[in-house]
């Protein structure tokens, strides 16, 4: 559930309003409050797409994904393990040196 509060406009014409996701995913996860501010247009058009009480979770599906893990020690293991991967790796950055050579000082 969502609880929204309409907080009026600002100079710039933009629709402020306070976003409360109020969903439990899970017994370890807290909520916390969070509010943005944007055009009214972009109020609507979340409205549309999310439905009523579903913004702010539905902002949370998008930006999910590019939040860091929460466990980065095994997601670095992980990488390090990857071999192709680490042969890529070193290759680029040895490629980089290359570069610092040619530049002047």
């Amino acid at each position: 559930m969502i609880h929204k509060e309409f907080l009026g406009y600002d100079c710039a014409k933009s629709y402020i309003a306070r976003v409360v996701p109020r969903v439990h995913h899970s017994s370890d996860s807290m909520q916390r409050k969070l509010t943005i501010t944007v055009e009214e247009s972009v109020y609507n058009g979340l409205y549309t797409i999310a439905g009523k009480r579903n913004i702010g979770r539905f902002i949370e599906s998008l930006v999910r994904p590019y939040l860091p893990s929460e466990n980065l020690d095994e997601a670095y293991r992980a990488m390090a393990l990857d071999e192709e991967r680490e042969r890529e790796a070193l290759e680029w950055s040895e490629g980089t040196i290359g570069d610092v050579a040619n530049e002047t000082r």
